[in-house]
């Protein structure tokens, strides 16, 4: 049937007609070679205006919106729209794709620029956030990304002057961007007062920091920095859509039609107005221009290009034109001539000649064109509008003939009779009428019969019916000319339409898929003679058919091009074009029609490349009658590797029911048991399933797989070792061409490929993330370098790989259909071919992407499936295998021949020297010459053939062969039946391994006192094996029936074996023959069991829920065993072989009594004390524990006891073996646990002297042998097995600190909220009353008094116009560690305090910063490496890991000029908490807050993410590189210790194991150090430190400390190690401890700081000294020698620092805090000079007048005076019990003013003595005291409270002053207050959950500070009552600053921190006179 394939033909696209100038801009430029680059729909076009010639870029699935040129002008970067947008790198040259970038983007690509040497590429998502994103777009590779802007963004532009420097610009905003690392920072342009905030819609940058932008209103915009500096008004008159840069200066283009060329400095040298041209007209908008030399391109809004020569600018050239704005629907061609015509919703109708490729006619209507039709001969033009008009032209000069309008809904479909006399009119109203032409179109019919709108109409050749499809896809036929309905089918049959056009008749049933009734196919045109039909649907897809194509599904051909709907297609009047037009897209498309093609020509049409099957329905298939599946591969096709539950979900279910069952279990669980075991040997080979996975390595061992272990065997030796590392079935493997490495790809939710070397049986790369369910296909490259894998999701995705890196190069969709194979081409690394079901494809990488090309087979051969496929001798022949047993021979794409090879499907292909062999199903291997002209040599695997040394027998002749490989003079094979064989080129064959076939393997038995077993399986055999290390098949047998079952008798002559058809038989031990056999049962027979001693009994048990039990000698069964309510899976006898316990499938443990069967109800106390024979049960209490916390998911299949009663072994549904203590009582037992079989281990077995395990595994039919190693006997090997999974109940122990550190929780200043619960309605937005200022100018007041006393009165006053941080005092100590280093020799010290990174001199302390953090700083380390010297990293908090400005991050600076080198925006969400550098440095580590842990490992230099994973479900404390590795790491946490490994780009982690020293338990574990030899010390929170050998425990180090060790330092250059602890300072102990290489011997320092206990946070080694940092923020520096501290940095301990005041005349001041202390400190001395401990927390402080006295205000109410001269206290007293908020002296020292939080000021008289009794005290304060101020004649108070209110107060009367004249006549003493309309102007708009906590004005009265609860400083003019006053900020301190001062003379600034506990001093620039 000719409809089951494509048509022969083929169409070419030749022209578009049409530029995108709609919604897009800047999308039109000159290449290099002088061509035009543009796009139209989804099409990349380059046009030569010289050869009027167009090529065509076809490599995007959407509508293209963007394009970047490159600065070499020959590549091109166009972006698309799309769920899943990509951007394609191309040439304009070739149009090949060069790269394609995709995987990040979502909606959309708006905007797309290159940089200036063209490496990278930027570009700008359409998604909610405008993510912008940096590529390395040669690799394919994302560098960067970071949200772009709330808003549309309309430009983005390199700075082509700066390296790593952008700017966006878009929606009222403009953002300069710095890249540095992976972090893209911006920073919002400053319209400032130069101009409006608005919209910027292009820019381009200049030199010095210059850039230009066009604005919305006309207006360009100039920058400097990011600061507006000057506006050239007036520029367009309307917003500025486009600016091109190039040599001689600038161009712009705005929406008001004019072009203007600027020169290089931006001054106008012309201007070009469009409208005024010749072609020009009203409205012209200009959306893209581009200058080069003497010419420049201009594209406009309505699809023009114009070309303009500078020196004619008034004669711009037309050279391409297009439908504007506005659906195009109709589409008619001129019945003579190679002309068409269109009409479109822009009211235009346009003749196109296809010949000459140009617009030949135009002519405007007054409406909306729908349809058109030309007449038969060709004179008049008719037109259906969308109004439900029509009107009819001459074609020769478009003047009108008539209009008519009779309806009032769209024409939307009309056409003239073949014979010239009718034009029918279909409207929407669905109604045809019939008009006849020579009556002036008078109206002569109508059709009726239609329900819905009318979509189509055809003409019969004889001008008398008339068939129409109508929206509800019916088809009806009318007579003509009067519209009578026909519903005679008869009538219709013989009738022969004229043209066919519509969608729905019998004759086009072929276009509409099988099963679906859309409606989305829009327009059909039939050529009768070519015999094809084309059709157009609202995919943008134009398909080719044969005509006539009755059968539904008919194949086809595609082309894409159009981006969405095509609304109409038609041929040339004499077929030669196909026309199609796009709905949205409004092009024009023109089509050349290659008929029924000869190869040779075929070759200019190589196959199209496609990145995606874009809903290919397997059309492109030229033939489809492909034969039936070979059986074999239609059962493999079949396998889904689907699991209910993976490996990788363990995890959290375990979580999910740990949940659950916290109530659950509290006693104490059994230790895991002493004794473990290895794996042995495993009898098996993947073969069913599988091919070409069997290779010999170059030493000659042999590597495959089987179950989820990779095996090396060794054939002279027999022995096999194992790769261990996956955890589920392995489904390929492939061997690397230069190195015994392998690669492996297993099954999984996200399925991982192992890359390991099989010397060391070690992983060397992980690769995983981009497969699904599994991988079955991998290939190495060549030079080993690059791997390609293929996936087993439903693309079946194909990536391509840098397997060392662990990087992912590019991917792609392979296919629809299975892939059988991938193979890389050996002589071009990126290419690549697959091969599967029913197609082999060509592949080569582009960039991130994969670009495929389907084999095309031409007349030779029909697309096969493909189950092999080899390379030959140059990149461009390859060999592909089919399952028909044919070979295909290609070159480049095309099928050149086949030869037939084998009967049956070809499997496995392998390629020599000088020739191939190949293997097949007919279990031939064939060696052919190096063309497959002949075949050289057969050989047939026969028993006949097997050599005598064979390690088993050959179940079969002629097994299917699945893989083949050569080497050491031999052929190596492997089969379905599970066996592999070596073929001597001689002809005898040597058998190596063999396994079950497929189907399940549940049976099991070993021998009573032989080293064999037996198996049966589903696969119809029963088999012996020998467990001696010639590891054999001794003896097989088939059965009748697969079987289930399976038991030795005890004296091991008799085998018993249970089928599934419900029959059992006895057979000869020895010969495998029939004894005796019966049937009693239908269903299968589960269990079978001897009972013990003489065996008289045998007990059968089955699926039917009954036991059998048959007397042995007598052969009669005597009795049968009842009750049970499910089918039986497990029997056990008693030693006395008189009771049966029994397990049943509803998981009941029944027991009955033989050989009568009687059920018997036994206490489950007893059941212990009975003596059992075996115990294979899984039930009852001595059991109990074997079941996992997941037991939901996963059954226990099986279990064995070993005859001593120890251990016992369980298999069970996820394939896990695992070792208990027996008995295992209580829930959830631990246990120690072995990966190897894949999914359900069905059966276990001890041997008879318990030496060996078997285990068989269901579904991976393999059998393994492991060999228990008793407790005590212990090879120093790496131990496999991973310890129990369940947490170790015990708590890991308790410390008040670590609690702390390990609940705080930490956000960002972004979300602080205010520190004083404060209430009201802010200042700024309180309305004013009207002040006493504001009185009448006329009247002769006395001037105004001076709001503040100043000092300086003499000399001119200067503004202080910046802050510089001078010196910090503080440190972070008590939450963070390792965090103080010493830098060059010891000279320097660096730590950090809330965001600032400190260096500080020892000798000098002076101090410099690195404040870039916007953050609180968390960690810190410095780089040991010697070529990255004074490299220091530090994490800071963050927010949500969105990549914006406020995710966490990590700085790596240069710690001598603070310069960054590097930002890491992290995945780490909330914040940073720890950073370590690798040992060559070039590697970072770090460690997140967020509730996974994260660990992430960086290439910092790059700005690179190589690896993460999450880390552990609770807190990580630290996080370190091994001091010797790049690879190697340890993290410590709350009851956490792992020992991890990067392989590639995958992180291992294995678990500390404890069980190796007596009665270990985990705690929590706070730091770690390294010794040599691969030893790792961990610091606990109980003192202890744990050695560790790789991660095995091997020892502790008992009360290292008395308390926790913090902190532990390993020094690089002697091996020492530093501990750091908490204690109390004793005699021999200390809080620091200096030890030997191996933590045998130690010194202990005490530090001399007086506090009760030490705790030590940070320890590090320099030369002969130790650097401490202590949870008290002090550091110290102790000498090794003599043990001297010497105390570098104080601070205060706890927060917040309340309490500020600087000395009236000296460059002191003072501080209180919470932590109970004040403290005096020296800004000239940079140090602390004293400090009294109070014992309560303290609020405020304040120095008397003379500097004599101080007082201080403490939390409990109290407060003191003290002398300064004697620290003596003068008097003290508590009259409230609150805290005191602010406490002040009078001016003239006479009253005391304290302010307390019970809304009081309280006054006394200092003349009076130091009893202090209060005097008088204010009335009606409404809220808590902030602040308080004295006037400067001491006899007013002002205070500022809780509620936003200022009040003012008489002295000492405490009476409130209502009188606003009185208030602003007083003259201030000092300024502190936040309120008050003085200072109205320093709240922010930003201030809604925060507020301004403090102010002070200056001495000159001229300046202000604050501090707010965001941690900023801010400098202000005194007074500011204007709103939101303008100020500069300075940051550093955390959340809440709490207070700040002025020092005396105004020569300093000192801000005290709430959360950061720290006093910054900062530096006052004044502005110079």
């Amino acid at each position: 049937m000719a409809a089951r394939s494509a048509p022969n033909c083929h169409l070419r696209l030749e022209w578009v007609y049409g530029y995108r100038g709609h919604q897009c801009r800047n999308n039109l430029y000159y290449t290099a070679a002088k061509e035009i680059v543009y796009f139209v729909a989804g099409v990349g076009v380059v046009y030569s205006p010289r050869e009027h010639r167009q090529k065509f870029y076809r490599g995007h699935s959407d509508d293209i919106i963007s394009l970047a040129l490159h600065p070499e002008r020959v590549l091109v970067a166009t972006g698309q729209v799309g769920k899943e947008p990509y951007i394609c790198v191309w040439d304009s040259y070739t149009v090949q794709t060069i790269s394609v970038l995709k995987d990040v983007h979502t909606h959309g690509i708006a905007c797309l620029a290159f940089d200036l040497d063209g490496q990278r590429l930027v570009s700008v998502g359409l998604d909610s956030k405008n993510a912008v994103c940096v590529w390395d777009w040669k690799r394919g590779k994302m560098l960067s990304m970071a949200p772009g802007h709330t808003d549309r963004i309309f430009d983005i532009s390199w700075d082509l002057y700066q390296p790593n420097k952008l700017v966006s610009c878009g929606v009222k905003h403009i953002k300069f961007w710095s890249l540095c690392g992976n972090a893209l920072t911006p920073k919002r342009g400053v319209f400032g007062k130069t101009g409006d905030l608005q919209t910027i819609l292009c820019l381009a940058c200049a030199r010095d920091e210059l850039t230009y932008s066009g604005a919305l209103n006309g207006d360009i915009y100039v920058w400097k920095g990011i600061n507006l500096i000057r506006t050239i008004q007036g520029a367009h008159t309307a917003g500025i859509f486009s600016m091109n840069a190039c040599e001689e200066g600038f161009a712009t283009g705005g929406r008001d039609g004019c072009i203007r060329l600027w020169d290089l400095t931006f001054k106008p040298i012309t201007v070009i107005d469009l409208r005024e041209t010749d072609q020009g007209y009203k409205g012209l908008s200009v959306r893209s221009v581009c200058w080069r030399g003497d010419h420049i391109l201009v594209g406009t809004q309505d699809s023009e290009i114009f070309e303009i020569v500078v020196h004619e600018r008034n004669k711009p050239f037309l050279i391409m034109q297009g439908h504007c704005e506005g659906e195009l629907w109709a589409l008619a061609v001129h019945p003579t001539k190679p002309l068409a015509v269109t009409g479109s919703d822009d009211r235009s109708v346009r003749i196109w000649s296809l010949v000459d490729h140009a617009l030949i006619a135009r002519c405007n209507m007054e409406e909306p064109i729908r349809c058109a039709a030309v007449n038969v001969d060709g004179i008049h033009l008719a037109l259906g509008m969308k109004d439900g008009s029509f009107t009819v032209l001459r074609v020769r000069d478009m003047t009108e003939v008539v209009h008519i309008k009779d309806r009032k809904e769209a024409i939307h479909e009309l056409k003239y009779s073949p014979d010239g006399t009718y034009l029918a009119v279909g409207c929407n109203d669905s109604s045809v009428d019939i008009y006849g032409v020579a009556q002036r179109y008078k109206k002569l019919g109508e059709c009726v019969g239609s329900l819905s709108f009318i979509t189509h109409l055809d003409w019969s050749s004889d001008s008398r019916y008339l068939q129409t499809n109508d929206g509800n896809g019916k088809r009806l036929f009318y007579r003509m000319p009067g519209g009578k309905e026909v519903t005679n089918k008869e009538e219709i049959k013989g009738v022969h339409w004229a043209s066919w056009t519509c969608v729905s008749g019998l004759e086009v049933n072929g276009i509409w898929p099988k099963y679906s009734d859309i409606n989305d196919i829009n327009s059909v045109d039939g050529n009768y003679i070519g015999q094809v039909l084309v059709t157009a649907d609202d995919y943008g897809i134009i398909k080719l058919f044969r005509y006539p194509c009755l059968r539904k599904g008919a194949k086809f051909k595609k082309y894409i091009g159009h981006s969405a709907h095509v609304t109409n297609v038609r041929w040339s009047h004499d077929y030669q074009w196909v026309i199609s037009i796009g709905g949205a897209d409004h092009s024009v498309f023109q089509w050349k029609f290659i008929p029924e093609r000869k190869l040779k020509d075929a070759l200019h049409i190589a196959p199209q490349e496609s990145l995606a099957d874009s809903n290919s329905d397997e059309s492109d298939s030229d033939m489809s009658d492909v034969p039936e599946l070979d059986s074999e591969i239609e059962q493999e096709t079949q396998l889904t590797y689907r699991r209910q539950v993976y490996k990788e979900d363990l995890p959290q279910l375990k979580e999910q029911y740990k949940e659950k069952q916290k109530s659950g279990t509290s006693k104490r669980r059994e230790k895991a048991p002493g004794n473990s075991i290895r794996l042995h040997f495993v009898h098996g080979y993947r073969g069913y399933d599988c091919r070409s996975n069997l290779f010999y390595t170059q030493i000659g061992e042999i590597v495959y797989h089987v179950a989820a272990v990779g095996v090396i065997y060794n054939r002279q030796q027999n022995t096999q070792r194992f790769y261990l590392g996956h955890d589920d079935d392995i489904l390929c493997l492939a061997i690397h061409p230069l190195k015994d490495y392998v690669a492996t790809g297993q099954v999984g939710r996200d399925p991982s490929i192992h890359i390991w070397d099989t010397e060391t049986i070690k992983p060397l790369s992980v690769l995983k993330g981009c497969h699904q369910y599994g991988v079955c296909a991998v290939d190495f490259s060549a030079d080993g370098k690059r791997l390609a894998s293929v996936g087993i999701d439903d693309s079946h995705t194909i990536v391509l790989w840098d397997w060392k890196k662990g990087e992912k190069l590019s991917i792609a969709r392979g296919s629809k259909d299975k892939i059988f194979v991938v193979k890389m081409n050996p002589y071009v690394p990126d290419k690549l071919i697959t091969a599967g079901i029913k197609h082999v494809k060509f592949w080569r990488r582009a960039g991130g992407g994969l670009i495929g090309r389907k084999g095309y087979v031409g007349t030779l051969g029909k697309n096969d499936t493909m189950m092999c496929a080899v390379y030959g001798w140059t990149e461009e022949m390859a060999f592909s295998g089919t399952s028909t047993g044919d070979v295909c021979i290609w070159r480049d794409v095309f099928l050149v021949k086949t030869v037939k090879a084998h009967d049956g499907p070809v499997f496995s292909m392998h390629a020599l020297e000088k020739g191939f062999v190949t293997g097949g199903k007919d279990g031939i291997v064939a060696l052919w010459d190096d063309s497959f002209e002949r075949c050289l040599k057969t050989y047939a695997i026969k028993r006949a053939a097997l050599a005598p040394g064979s390690k088993g027998l050959l179940l079969e002749d002629n097994p299917s062969i699945r893989a083949i490989s050569l080497g050491h003079g031999h052929i190596l094979v492997g089969t379905k039946n599970g066996e592999i064989l070596e073929v001597d080129k001689s002809g005898p064959i040597t058998l190596l391994v063999q396994g079950h076939m497929e189907g399940e393997v549940w049976g099991l038995a070993t021998h009573p006192y032989l080293p064999i077993c037996a198996t049966v399986s589903d696969d119809k055999t029963l088999r012996i094996w020998d467990l001696s290390p010639s590891h054999c098949m001794l003896a097989v047998r088939k059965l009748k029936k697969g079987g289930r079952c399976c038991c030795f008798s005890p004296d091991g002559k008799a085998l018993a074996v249970g089928l599934n058809d419900g029959s059992f038989l006895m057979a000869n031990a020895d010969t495998l023959e029939d004894l005796v056999s019966f049937h009693h049962r239908k269903d299968i027979i589960s269990d079978i069991r001897f009972s013990p001693g003489s065996g008289k009994y045998l007990a059968v048990a089955s699926h039917d829920s009954f036991i059998d039990i048959y007397n042995v000698m007598s052969s009669k069964r005597v009795g049968i065993c009842k009750g049970a309510t499910s089918y039986i899976t497990h029997v056990d006898w008693d030693i006395r072989g008189k009771l049966l316990q029994v397990n049943t499938g509803a998981k009941e443990q029944l027991f009955f009594e033989a050989p009568r069967g009687k059920k018997q109800t036994i206490p489950s106390v007893e059941v212990e004390k009975i003596c059992w024979a075996s115990w294979t049960s899984v039930l009852g209490l001595c059991c109990e524990g074997i079941w996992p916390v997941v037991g939901e998911v996963t059954d226990i299949t099986a279990s064995c006891l070993t005859s001593d009663k120890m251990v016992l072994a369980t298999g069970d549904d996820l394939g896990f073996v695992k070792l208990f203590r027996y008995p295992a009582k209580g829930k959830f037992g631990k246990f120690k646990r072995y990966v190897a079989h894949s999914t359900h281990v069905t059966n276990v077995r001890w041997t008879y002297d318990d030496s060996m395990l078997v285990t068989l595994g269901g579904a991976d039919m393999s059998l393994m042998v492991w060999t228990n190693e008793m407790e005590g006997y212990r090879e120093k090997r790496p131990c496999d097995s991973e310890e129990s999974d369940t947490d170790s109940e015990e708590d890991g122990g308790y410390d008040s600190d670590v609690t702390r550190e390990n609940e705080i929780s930490y956000t960002i200043r972004a979300l602080s909220t205010n520190i004083h619960p404060m209430f009201g309605v802010k200042p700024h937005l309180q309305g004013k009353e009207p002040s006493v200022d504001e009185r009448p100018p006329v009247s002769r007041a006395p001037p105004r008094p001076e709001k503040l006393q100043t000092n300086n009165v003499g000399k001119k006053k200067r503004p202080i116009e910046d802050l510089v941080l001078e010196l910090v005092f503080g440190y972070r100590g008590r939450d963070c560690r390792n965090n103080v280093h010493y830098l060059n020799d010891g000279d320097d010290i660096i730590y950090h305090t809330a965001s600032v990174g400190i260096l500080h001199n020892v000798a000098t302390g002076t101090q410099s910063f690195y404040q870039e953090h916007n953050d609180d700083i968390l960690c810190l380390t410095v780089n040991q490496h010697p070529k990255f010297i004074n490299i220091v990293a530090t994490g800071q908090v963050g927010d949500l890991a969105d990549m914006s400005a406020t995710a966490p991050s990590i700085h790596i600076w240069d710690a001598v000029n603070k310069q960054t080198l590097s930002i890491l925006r992290c995945y780490h969400s909330k914040g940073v908490c720890s950073v370590s550098f690798s040992a060559t440095g070039k590697l970072l580590l770090s460690v997140g807050l967020d509730p996974e842990h994260t660990i992430t490992i960086w290439r910092w230099q790059e700005g690179a993410k190589i690896a993460s994973r999450a880390g552990h479900n609770q807190r990580i404390f630290v996080a370190e590189f091994r001091p010797d590795s790049d690879s190697q790491f340890v993290s410590v946490g709350v009851k956490h210790v792992k020992f991890w490994t990067l392989a590639g780009r995958a992180l291992l982690s294995k678990k500390g194991l404890l069980s190796a020293v007596e009665d270990a338990r985990m705690q929590t574990m706070l730091a770690v150090a390294f010794g040599a030899n691969n030893l790792t010390f961990t610091g606990t929170i109980s003192g202890d430190v744990c050695v560790w050998k790789d991660h095995i425990l091997c020892r502790i180090v008992a009360r290292a400390h008395n308390g926790p060790v913090f902190a532990m330092y390993t020094t690089l250059r002697d091996g020492l190690i530093v501990t750091g602890g908490k204690e109390r300072p004793s005699k021999e102990g200390g809080a620091v401890k200096l030890w030997d290489q191996e933590l045998r011997r130690c010194r202990a320092f005490r530090l001399e700081t007086g506090q009760v206990t030490d705790c030590v946070r940070s320890v590090c080694r320099g030369k002969g000294k130790i650097l401490v940092g202590t949870r008290n923020a002090e550091i110290i520096e102790v000498g090794e020698k003599n043990a001297a501290c010497n105390i570098l940095v104080n601070g205060h301990v706890d927060g917040p620092i309340w309490g500020l005041v600087t000395h009236p005349s000296r460059d002191f001041f003072l501080s209180a805090a919470e932590d109970g202390t004040v403290r005096l400190w020296d800004i000239a001395d940079k140090k602390m000079l004293n400090k009294v401990n109070l014992g309560h927390a303290a609020r405020t402080v304040c120095y008397s007048p003379e500097g004599d006295m101080v007082a201080i205000g403490m939390k409990n109410g109290e407060f003191i005076i003290l002398l300064v001269s004697s620290l003596k206290i003068w008097g003290k007293k508590r009259d409230r019990r609150c805290a005191i908020h602010d406490i002040r002296f009078s001016p003239d020292s006479r009253f005391l003013a304290v302010g307390s939080s019970e809304n009081s000021v309280d006054f006394y008289d200092l003349t009076l003595g130091p009893t202090l009794n209060r005097i008088s005290y204010c009335r009606d304060i409404p809220s808590f005291v902030i602040q308080m101020d004295f006037s400067a004649d001491s006899r007013h108070l002002q205070v500022s409270t809780g509620c936003y209110k200022r009040q003012v107060y008489e002295v000492p009367s405490g009476k409130p002053v209502m009188d606003h004249a009185t208030m602003d006549r007083i003259t201030w003493a000092t300024w502190t207050s936040i309120l008050g309309d003085e200072v109205m102007g320093i709240w922010s708009r930003h201030a809604e959950k925060a507020n301004v906590n403090c102010a002070c004005v200056s001495h000159s009265g001229i300046s202000l500070v604050t501090g707010d609860d965001f941690g900023m400083v801010k400098l202000f003019d005194f007074p500011c009552p204007e709103k939101f006053a303008k100020h500069k900020r300075f940051l550093g301190h955390s959340p809440h600053v709490t207070n700040i001062r002025f020092t005396s003379g105004d020569r300093h600034v000192i801000s005290a921190g709430g959360d950061d506990c720290s006093l910054f001093v900062w530096k006052c620039v004044h502005m110079p006179h």
